[in-house]
């Protein structure tokens, strides 16, 4: 328990939205996919997910990790109509309602609520995308529901110490979800690995290191220096604590840097791709769409909406 305690400490939590949503029509989204992670209450209707179309009843919690795409359906199962994830972020104001009234949580047919954050070891690996573990429901937490809703009547609201209240119960949020998977045993052999390789002073170096060059040369050669093992090695050792090669770490953390400007900047596509380490733009630009299933350009205008 004290390793995981460690990872707890080490964790630093973000809150990126809240939205209380009415399901306008039934709709399944093949591989919706998006950088964040998203904890989603069910208050009445029907949401199913993945390839057999598990569902969730009314109280349910699905929590998706970041990273991780998924087929999701909104809305009755028997006839709803099938859309692209593109379509989907693109014209999300035809199928979803998004509400802020406080007094209407919880209360309204068909509808969810639903709140995103990211949750980074040592401000630099995303926790639960570094598990590797699918979406699942979350049954029977009341005190996870309740925090949800909270932060979603502090969202709505203008008051004073909104953000901190927020800030605080979102880490309430990811704690529960940690102690949900200890509770019922999920995933213990990707916690176990976790906790041993969060460890290792010259993983975090590395981790570190990309962190804060993420637009600069991150090749095998560099980050052998950075650990100071050997460049044939770096590689295999890399990939033997996480699971994954250190390019395709580095290619998701840049697209996530890039959906970052995005959202926060109103600089070019052309800028924002050099500024994350793609110096061909037509790249850049494939490599977002293969990774997210909508152009960048698109992006940027569903988030502008999501804004509004």
């Amino acid at each position: 328990m004290e390793d995981y305690n460690k990872i707890i400490e080490s964790l630093g939590v973000r809150f990126i939205k809240a939205r209380h949503i009415r399901m306008q029509q039934a709709i399944r989204i093949k591989n919706f996919y998006d950088i964040e992670n998203s904890l989603l209450i069910l208050y009445d209707g029907e949401v199913s997910f993945g390839e057999d179309g598990t569902l969730a009843e009314p109280g349910d919690m699905l929590f998706i990790p970041g990273g991780k795409s998924l087929n999701i359906t909104y809305g009755s199962s028997e006839s709803p109509k099938a859309i692209s994830n593109e379509e989907f972020l693109t014209f999300r104001e035809r199928y979803f309602d998004s509400r802020r009234d406080p007094a209407e949580i919880g209360k309204l047919p068909h509808s969810f609520g639903l709140v995103a954050f990211e949750a980074k070891v040592f401000d630099s690996v995303n926790f639960f995308t570094s598990l590797d573990v699918p979406p699942f429901l979350i049954k029977g937490e009341e005190s996870l529901a309740h925090a949800l809703k909270e932060i979603l009547a502090e969202d709505f609201r203008d008051e004073a110490g909104r953000g901190r209240i927020i800030k605080i119960k979102t880490e309430e949020i990811v704690i529960n979800i940690i102690r949900y998977i200890l509770k019922h045993r999920l995933f213990v052999e990707q916690l176990a690995t976790n906790s041993t390789y969060f460890k290792d002073p010259r993983l975090i170096d590395i981790f570190t290191y990309i962190k804060d060059n993420i637009g600069g040369d991150l090749s095998n050669k560099v980050l052998a220096n950075v650990a100071n093992v050997s460049e044939d090695y770096v590689g295999q050792y890399f990939k033997m604590l996480t699971g994954i090669n250190p390019q395709d770490y580095i290619e998701y953390q840049r697209m996530e840097a890039a959906v970052n400007l995005l959202r926060t900047s109103k600089k070019s596509i052309r800028a924002i791709g050099a500024e994350v380490g793609y110096k061909d733009t037509a790249y850049f630009c494939r490599r977002f769409k293969m990774m997210f299933g909508i152009p960048a350009g698109k992006m940027r205008r569903r988030e502008s909406l999501m804004n509004l």
